[in-house]
């Protein structure tokens, strides 16, 4: 019996099927399957990352209750089921360092902001867009990115071409024209 679950746990296959069976059945005992497999893994991952334990026990029970919730959005075509398990705990650990510690956004002028606030983007949702508009493409994407995505400067950099002092600058620039609209402390 045990060789034929280690047979399985090879076969990228069988994780897919499993995924599939949850998402159309519920079934719960495909659930037990991946989750006895991957909740060790996932933990250990999440340990590796930096995660105390009782964070990475957590965040790994998070991920696999996103699988459970969301198995229907997994696509064995775009990845394997490990591949975006894994996914789903790297995002879910970068959700909680951001939240404990708020995004910030380093500059050289100790520009440190952050855009938490949903009541204060939705009164000025308006102006902000009218704003943002206004930028140049390079700079609205990058303010896009970084505050609404809540991608870092590395990442933004990664995703676009752009070299990161190129980044930052476009940042910079947008915030100086987002300040002179809504004043210094109205961003």
């Amino acid at each position: 019996m045990a060789e034929l679950a280690v047979e399985q746990a090879r076969n990228g296959e069988f994780w897919a099927e499993c995924v599939e069976r949850i998402a159309q059945e519920r079934d719960k005992h495909s659930f037990m399957q991946l989750f006895d497999y991957f909740s060790p893994r996932v933990n250990a991952y999440l340990l590796g990352q930096g995660a105390d334990a009782a964070m990475a026990e957590d965040l790994s029970q998070e991920a696999l209750l996103a699988l459970w919730n969301k198995a229907h959005l997994y696509s064995r075509e775009k990845a394997a089921v490990s591949t975006w398990l894994f996914r789903v705990a790297r995002n879910l650990w970068i959700d909680r360092l951001r939240k404990q510690r708020g995004i910030a956004y380093e500059s050289d002028e100790n520009l440190a902001e952050t855009v938490d606030d949903e009541a204060r983007l939705n009164a000025d949702g308006e102006r902000l867009k009218a704003v943002l508009d206004t930028l140049p493409q390079s700079q609205a994407q990058v303010v896009f990115k970084s505050y609404y995505e809540g991608k870092s400067h590395s990442e933004i950099a990664a995703e676009t071409g752009m070299p990161l002092g190129s980044v930052k600058s476009s940042l910079r620039l947008a915030i100086k024209v987002f300040r002179q609209h809504f004043g210094e402390g109205g961003l």
